[in-house]
């Protein structure tokens, strides 16, 4: 891939730009190995599974900055000044072009751009999510509420110029550090979910949902844990930070029961919602993994896909649990390596690398374990 951004030194996020693709894959596989060769023996690998190496992004999280009448879209630089990445090329194709589309919008409305070296301005971030049906969820980040009478005044030309838009909404993030959003989000739409298809299953996200940034790898994610999990035919499966449902649902089967567990009561809603409409028996429960393991009968099969920190006490619990077999989705390889030392009596049977961020150094992992003994 090559990127004008990059050349330029404008933006070096891509740590890996310039490199042949297929050189990045050995290189990630070859360090997965090194760093998970005491858990993963050499014949457990599957070969990587990979997407597109540019055009992926399915979100683009932009800092707001110039000036009011000619706004930039993308990153600050070392002195906390836009740096316009409108054109980025990780976007997906319908991402790519709302972006631009968005940029003239908001310079038409008078959104004040937040300055972050003045503290002065209003706007801070766009959060953009296109579904592969073409539609899109546009979140505008706010200092205040003082602008939310433009945003508003903003949707007709909004749903005109991008007529996928199908949620808009206002995050109110008062505090001058860098974080993207603030707790509060106010829907601006009559619709509060963006349907993303992945494979069979339509999953729903609400304007606080986490989702893969890739929906090609996702998708081929998903399948192979379904896969796994097939072949280990469970009567009962439990999804431990579960999300808005993607293990879960892409798991349930006649005969077997599966509980999705999540802390973000906003997700568990859209994980159900996805499971009504698919008439899919599935429940979700609002709650903290850790806690509701300690209080109940284990099931035959875990699937765990926890933030960057891994699953810590979590593991010793499933080290000492009956429970037969382990899927482990991560995507810090190192926390995974700690979590696999603290369950020796559960084996890897298959890895797989899913490279969900081309040109950088960050990878998922998944593996299946079975316990020996």
């Amino acid at each position: 891939m090559q990127c004008d951004y990059f050349d330029a030194g404008a933006c070096r996020s891509c740590t890996l730009m310039g490199v042949g693709y297929a050189a990045q894959l050995a290189s990630a596989s070859a360090h997965l190995r090194e760093l998970l060769g005491a858990h993963v023996p050499d014949g457990a690998w599957l070969a990587p599974f990979a997407g597109p190496e540019e055009g992926f992004r399915n979100k683009a999280k932009l800092v707001v900055g110039g000036t009011k009448h000619s706004p930039t879209l993308g990153i600050l630089d070392e002195h906390g000044l836009g740096v316009d990445l409108r054109h980025c090329g990780l976007h997906e194709p319908g991402l790519a072009a709302a972006i631009p589309v968005l940029a003239d919008l908001v310079g038409a409305a008078g959104l004040t751009p937040y300055d972050v070296p003045t503290r002065q301005g209003e706007l801070k971030h766009l959060l953009v999510t296109h579904s592969p049906d073409g539609e899109l969820m546009v979140r505008f980040v706010l200092r205040s509420p003082g602008q939310l009478r433009r945003v508003t005044e903003l949707l007709p030309l909004l749903g005109e110029r991008l007529p996928g838009t199908r949620v808009a909404s206002v995050n109110l993030q008062p505090e001058h550090k860098a974080v993207l959003e603030g707790p509060e989000e106010i829907v601006l739409t009559p619709r509060e979910t963006l349907p993303m298809r992945v494979n069979d299953i339509t999953l729903h996200l609400r304007t606080r949902s986490f989702f893969q940034t890739n929906t090609t790898v996702a998708a081929g994610l998903y399948a192979q844990a379904r896969d796994w999990v097939a072949d280990a035919s469970p009567r009962s499966v439990w999804d431990l930070y579960c999300g808005v449902g993607g293990f879960a649902l892409h798991l349930a089967a006649p005969g077997r029961e599966v509980l999705g567990i999540e802390q973000s009561h906003e997700a568990v809603l859209s994980a159900r919602q996805s499971a009504a409409e698919h008439g899919i028996e599935a429940s979700f429960e609002t709650g903290d993994a850790t806690t509701y393991l300690q209080e109940r009968t284990a099931p035959e099969l875990v699937v765990v896909n926890p933030p960057r920190r891994g699953i810590g006490p979590l593991a010793d619990w499933l080290e000492g649990s009956g429970v037969r077999r382990v899927v482990y989705s991560s995507c810090n390889p190192r926390t995974l390596a700690d979590d696999l030392a603290r369950m020796p009596t559960l084996r890897v049977r298959h890895a797989r690398l899913f490279d969900m961020f081309p040109q950088t150094h960050h990878h998922e992992v998944m593996v299946d374990l079975e316990r020996v003994g």
